[in-house]
């Protein structure tokens, strides 16, 4: 099952997830702030909020004392020491959007417990373990997910008491629990798919947290099949770029200056969708002129014909898997399982036969 099939919140239920994680953080006692005062901090409609509060009622955390009086707070201490605060720490604030994120914290909310995005991301840290670490121990949380974590990062998560779960990253290299899809040997057979339509100019662009200081598993095995499948390998398949979107559009501009590629395999559908953009400014075709691969999934995928292509995953059997690691925490059961999903490649309308590419017209990019 693919990441879209995941529900989309309503306005009132993300409200209610807000308001029933701030009650039992205890952000108020006694009585609850009125709907008016809400929706002002909240920026949104009085009715969205009298809806939440009203669905609050319904699940006795509120009791109501009729109109224009505000509502009781019924939170029974059973419920404020079962609860974990679970701080997210995302790779990049778009992390928020992604289905698969966003429902960790709202499957992690429906237990009990609270959960909440971390004020900075490993991006505003600049991956640097000194920063990330001042900023952890200022941070009230009982457990952190780290999101798209680097080596350095993980194995500093790994050696602190506090418990840690990485949320892919490069967890592979590091005694701490994590989920992530096994893409090994999906990527493997995705080289030998282009090899197969006589592709020879192949590049991955991958971050650097990916390359550096070692090779993620994933690059390492992209690299060795290259090789195997008797492709020249070297920094034009692997390339070096500074990890920001002003590298991201230098690497791109470098690499279809001369000898463009035939096939590209982008990391995430973000810069999978910025690489189409250039592509169509330069009136590069996908995929006559160069195939396009993206190593995630995404939703709108879907409502391609034929979709991208691209790899994809059960992303229900991560969530489970995060859930089941803050209820062995919240136990004090030892959990430093790394779960490996399976991972399949859908072929999708991007890939095809390789061609000679176009020539790039001088000034262009």
């Amino acid at each position: 099952m693919s990441v879209s099939s995941f529900r989309i919140l309503s306005a009132i239920e993300q409200v209610v997830e807000h308001l029933r994680a701030e009650l039992i953080l205890g952000t108020w006692s006694g009585t609850m702030p009125g709907a008016g005062q809400l929706a002002k901090e909240l920026g949104v409609r009085r009715s969205t909020v009298e809806g939440a509060l009203q669905q609050l009622e319904n699940e006795g955390l509120l009791v109501g004392q009729g109109p224009r009086r505000k509502r009781l707070i019924e939170l029974s201490g059973d419920l404020r020491m079962s609860s974990m605060r679970v701080a997210i720490l995302r790779f990049e604030v778009s992390d928020s959007a992604l289905d698969l994120v966003s429902e960790i914290k709202h499957q992690l909310m429906e237990t009990g417990h609270l959960c909440f995005y971390a004020s900075k991301t490993l991006h505003d840290l600049g991956m640097d373990v000194k920063r990330i670490a001042g900023f952890v121990e200022k941070t009230n949380a009982d457990a952190w997910v780290v999101v798209a974590g680097s080596l350095e990062v993980l194995e500093w998560f790994a050696a602190r008491q506090k418990p840690a779960f990485a949320l892919s990253g490069g967890r592979h290299w590091v005694d701490i629990a994590s989920v992530g899809p096994d893409t090994t040997s999906t990527i493997a057979n995705v080289v030998r798919r282009l090899v197969e339509l006589g592709h020879h100019r192949i590049a991955m662009l991958s971050r650097p947290e990916r390359r550096l200081p070692k090779l993620a598993p994933f690059e390492l095995a992209f690299l060795e099949e290259l090789n195997v499948s008797g492709c020249p390998v070297g920094v034009y398949n692997l390339p070096d770029w500074e990890g920001t979107k002003k590298g991201f559009h230098r690497l791109l501009r470098s690499l279809f200056h001369l000898t463009p590629p035939t096939a590209l395999i982008v990391h995430e559908a973000p810069q999978f969708i910025a690489v189409l953009r250039f592509l169509a400014k330069r009136g590069i075709r996908v995929p006559e002129d160069v195939s396009l691969i993206c190593t995630d999934p995404d939703k709108s995928f879907s409502w391609c014909d034929p979709p991208m292509a691209h790899i994809t995953w059960d992303a229900k059997v991560v969530v489970r898997r995060v859930l089941r690691w803050v209820s062995n925490v919240k136990r004090g059961k030892q959990d430093r399982r790394r779960t490996n999903i399976k991972a399949d490649f859908v072929e999708g309308g991007t890939i095809g036969p390789a061609k000679q590419h176009p020539r790039i017209r001088k000034g262009e990019g």
